[in-house]
């Protein structure tokens, strides 16, 4: 999509802030106006609109598909993203390490294990580690309370930790994020672990650069949402 707009503005309403392109409002997938309730998030939406080049890059645009996505969501829809999210706990990545090289199990080891133990100590569930990449059951009720934990996110946060889990690929990195544990860029280093490791070892290349760029990106809408919502 070609860029169409000249001016972006904030529009203050009894509703919120409502992002606006030459004086009408962006809309959601759903054709709702994408308004929110804290002025620096949409001041944080609006430059992602401004940042735009000659053709609109979506993948530029986390924020906005972010607050799109709380605000078309209607209550199917956010049951299933909790259980979605939540499921990530079952095969977290934190979870599985290498039994080699030395240097990437210690690495693994030094960087992943206190967030299993902050996860232990914040939400009282304690998850299973294991070297292996076969799939590892986890305790039923370390499930259940980490579910309970995403239940609790209003629509907003929900979709910022949807987004952040899904770029981590991670629920305790996710609610690390959330919780004020990590920022995103430590977030993104411990998600991207493994890739960073195998990138010093063997050389990186373009795409793979990019690919980490753009989840860490998402990573840091996410932790801007966290922290214009309040954790």
């Amino acid at each position: 999509m070609k860029r169409f707009w000249r001016e972006v503005a904030i529009a203050a309403g009894d509703s919120g802030f409502a992002v606006t392109l030459d004086g009408k409002p962006v809309r959601t997938g759903r054709g709702e106006p994408l308004v929110v309730a804290h002025a620096a998030l949409a001041q944080d939406i609006a430059a992602e609109w401004r940042g735009q080049g000659e053709k609109l890059d979506p993948a530029t645009m986390p924020l906005t598909r972010i607050a799109g996505a709380a605000i078309d969501r209607d209550a199917a829809d956010r049951a299933a993203v909790i259980d979605r999210v939540a499921a990530f706990a079952g095969t977290d990545l934190i979870c599985y390490r290498a039994n080699s090289p030395s240097a990437l199990a210690q690495r693994q080891a030094t960087q992943w294990q206190p967030l299993i133990d902050w996860a232990a100590g914040q939400f009282g569930a304690r998850l299973h580690v294991v070297d292996a990449i076969a799939p590892c059951p986890q305790p039923p009720a370390a499930l259940a309370t980490l579910r309970e934990a995403v239940n609790v996110f209003d629509d907003l946060r929900l979709a910022a930790l949807e987004a952040a889990v899904m770029a981590a690929g991670s629920l305790i990195i996710g609610l690390a994020l959330a919780e004020g544990r990590l920022d995103a860029d430590e977030a993104a280093a411990m998600s991207q672990l493994d890739e960073l490791f195998q990138a010093e070892r063997w050389g990186d290349d373009p795409d793979a650069v990019r690919s980490r760029e753009e989840r860490r990106q998402t990573l840091a809408a996410a932790a801007a949402v966290f922290a214009a919502a309040g954790t």
